[in-house]
């Protein structure tokens, strides 16, 4: 267990550290788009690093730890609702950015810039995880440095299968967040969480369900087994698929391509007919005359 208390001691030190990162960010930097691309930065670095350590606990955690998957699943809860928590209104992920461009909440430039510090994120996450790994502060952290370089790919599963997985695991997370986002915090972040680590525990033994673009492209795309093609359509185009279909389900549309909506009315569902009302009115007026009258003709003192 001393293995699983250094990597505990290392998801505080990273959550820590981008905190860190996300403060000196408002302090220096202007609140605007700057300060949104720090923020990216450090979400995508902080979930980069989590995710990491979090699989190598999960590939060598159960035979070399000692530690089964129901430790590792309560860990990626708790750390799914840490990064949702932290984050501060970043996404780190591409399909969520993406997203936020069709429902024209950010214009193409500032996509493509949180595109790019999502990017530098996951590549400075990978790199800082690896020195880590390095100096094998724990029998954990030697085993894996020894498997490192002979990494097989996550996709256990046919290309098509692979890609539905992923474009599933993408539109269920999408769905959830497009039902809580605006909700408090306290009912989004533990949704989230939970839907992260439901997806996580069943698409995982297929494709390690990532359903993050940027993530899945630190993680696997390195590793031999599938070609650069092959994780490009399992990893960002089924992800995207599965966000476009959450969107269209959700919304009806996708406000930036089509402001029509293709499968709901915004008419009411429900209408009184005109005749109706005009007879209610017409059968109340001589009730009221009727009731007028009698108070008239009472005498007055």
């Amino acid at each position: 267990m001393d293995g699983l208390n250094v990597s505990i001691a290392f998801f505080f030190l990273v959550v820590g550290v981008c905190q860190v990162l996300r403060w000196l960010s408002k302090r220096l930097l202007s609140p605007g788009a700057r300060g949104c691309l720090a923020r990216e930065f450090a979400g995508s670095f902080q979930l980069c690093m989590s995710c990491l350590e979090l699989r190598m606990l999960m590939e060598i955690g159960p035979w070399g730890g000692g530690f089964g998957l129901d430790v590792v699943l309560t860990l990626l809860f708790l750390l799914s609702a840490v990064h949702g928590a932290s984050f501060e209104g970043a996404s780190a992920n591409p399909t969520v950015s993406v997203q936020e461009f069709l429902l024209l909440e950010s214009s193409l430039a500032a996509t493509a810039a949180k595109l790019l510090a999502q990017g530098v994120g996951t590549g400075t996450g990978w790199a800082v995880t690896r020195l880590y790994w390095s100096w094998e502060l724990t029998q954990l952290h030697f085993i894996q440095n020894l498997i490192a370089p002979e990494c097989s790919s996550s996709i256990h599963a046919s290309l098509p299968h692979a890609a539905f997985v992923e474009g599933s695991c993408s539109f269920l997370f999408h769905l959830v967040l497009l039902k809580v986002r605006q909700s408090h915090p306290l009912c989004r972040v533990p949704a989230l969480a939970a839907t992260v680590t439901f997806l996580t525990y069943t698409a995982g033994p297929f494709t390690g369900a990532f359903f993050n673009p940027a993530l899945a492209t630190a993680t696997t795309f390195h590793c031999s087994g599938n070609s650069f093609w092959d994780y490009i359509q399992v990893y960002w185009l089924g992800p995207l698929a599965g966000m476009l279909a959450a969107l269209l389900l959700f919304q009806g549309n996708i406000p930036r391509l089509f402001q029509k909506n293709l499968l709901y009315s915004q008419k009411s569902k429900y209408k009184v007919p005109k005749a109706k009302v005009t007879a209610q009115v017409e059968d109340n007026k001589p009730q009221r005359k009727k009731k007028g009258g009698k108070s008239s003709s009472e005498p007055r003192a």
